[in-house]
């Protein structure tokens, strides 16, 4: 008897002590990446901006804890996530069936297609056969290299750490075309210095099983109550006005999608 109810008593602590830890998140660290405009860049001086960094701090005021931003190179954005570096990532991640293997995701906080740019007035069509030999960049272990891979796999495509390595190459004739999020290539390279001369061709590219469901904050399958209260204060934010105008100051079309 004695056993047994030490067992109970254990299992009533446990029961306690996950309730008080649902209320326990005082402070959030949440993983951006910094170098995808106009989502997140890093300004010269060091201080992070963009779409992503702001709904981050929107979402962290709503939900009325510390905001701790963490950067992050790309690459290792998930396995620090798993190390406990951050609690969440806010990085223009798309919900993905293979990433849900390793985390959870909220519901979508935005969603857009994909796109290839090139030289302005190239004819390609943007098919296998029509990109057949062609050197296209995108940004490494993101959707578009695994769309890329399983969709183009004639086309001899170049790897990078960042989008901002993708453009470089790209206005320096070292690739032929680029493929990523359409409003990123827009806002981050179109409509710069270095963008002109470029523009998209082809069609939209959005392939559910690959690109998802748009983009969503991971969290680590144990901290569902984390999920939860990310996914109580994007209902908030789009109800009370705040994510209109955040997304305003970046977008002129519904960043959101339907």
């Amino acid at each position: 008897m004695k056993r047994l109810a030490l067992i109970v008593a254990a299992a009533a602590f446990g029961i306690a002590a996950s309730a008080a830890s649902a209320k326990d998140w005082k402070t959030v660290r949440i993983g951006v990446e910094g170098a995808y405009p106009p989502f997140s860049e890093t300004t010269p001086s060091g201080d992070l901006k963009g779409f992503d960094i702001d709904i981050a701090l929107a979402l962290c005021e709503q939900m009325k804890v510390q905001c701790e931003l963490v950067k992050q190179d790309w690459d290792g954005i998930i396995p620090a996530l798993m190390a406990k570096k951050y609690d969440a990532i806010i990085a223009s991640m798309s919900i993905t069936p293979e990433r849900k293997k390793k985390v959870n995701f909220t519901g979508k906080y935005y969603n857009t297609p994909a796109k290839f740019i090139a030289r302005e007035g190239v004819d390609w069509e943007d098919t296998n056969e029509g990109l057949k030999g062609k050197v296209v960049g995108v940004q490494r272990a993101t959707i578009h290299q695994d769309y890329m891979e399983k969709v183009f796999p004639d086309v001899d495509l170049k790897l990078y750490g960042t989008q901002d390595e993708v453009y470089l190459d790209l206005a320096a004739g070292r690739i032929d075309a680029a493929m990523a999020d359409s409003v990123a290539m827009l806002e981050g390279f179109l409509k710069t210095e270095n963008g002109k001369g470029f523009a998209f061709f082809g069609s939209d590219h959005s392939d559910p099983a690959i690109h998802g469901e748009g983009a969503g904050i991971a969290i680590r399958k144990e901290d569902d109550d984390l999920r939860a209260m990310f996914n109580d204060a994007i209902k908030a934010i789009r109800a009370n006005g705040t994510y209109d105008k955040i997304a305003k100051q970046y977008f002129d079309f519904n960043v959101y999608g339907s």
